[in-house]
C-alpha cells in the first residue's frame, strides 16, 4: 500500500470516529433532557452531586426536592442526573450494613491473656530497671 492512500485513509477514520462520539454525546443529551422533562411529584431522584431526595413541586425550569421530613430544597432541572427506584429493600440495606461493620471494626480491649502478662512483665522490668538506676546514681 502506498502511502498516498495513507493519509485519506487517516482523515476518514478520524472523521467517523468524531462522528460517532458526537452521536453517543447528542443521544445522551437526549435521554437527559427527556428524564428532566418526564419528572412528577413523588419521583425519587439523585442530583448531580449525588444528594437523594423526593419531587414535591415542579416548575418550569426548577423543582423542589425533599431531602428529609420537612426539609425542602429548590434545584435546577438540569441538576437531577437520575430517577431512582423507590422501592429498597429494607433488610437487605441491614443485612449489608451490619457485614461491613463486622469486618471492618476491630475491637481494641479483646486482647489476650498472654499480651497482658508480657506487658505487665515489661511495666515490672521498667521499674525495677528505674529503681536500679536511681539507687546507682545515689551511691555514685
Amino acid at each position: 500500500m502506498s502511502t498516498e492512500y495513507l493519509i485519506p485513509i487517516l482523515f476518514v477514520a478520524f472523521a467517523a470516529l468524531l462522528f460517532f462520539q458526537m452521536r453517543k454525546q447528542r443521544k445522551a443529551m437526549n435521554e437527559q433532557q427527556k428524564l428532566q422533562n418526564s419528572l412528577t411529584v413523588g419521583d425519587r431522584v439523585m442530583t448531580t452531586s449525588g444528594l437523594f431526595g423526593t419531587v414535591v413541586e415542579t416548575e418550569d425550569d426548577s423543582i423542589e426536592l425533599e431531602i428529609a421530613d420537612g426539609v425542602v430544597t429548590t434545584w435546577l432541572r438540569q441538576a437531577i442526573r437520575e430517577r431512582v427506584d423507590t422501592e429498597v429493600d429494607e433488610d437487605e440495606l441491614d443485612e449489608d450494613d451490619n457485614d461491613e461493620v463486622d469486618e471492618d471494626v476491630v475491637d481494641s480491649s479483646e486482647r489476650t491473656s498472654s499480651d497482658e502478662d508480657s506487658d505487665v512483665t515489661e511495666n515490672a522490668d521498667t521499674q525495677k530497671t528505674e529503681t536500679q538506676n536511681a539507687e546507682t546514681q545515689k551511691t555514685g
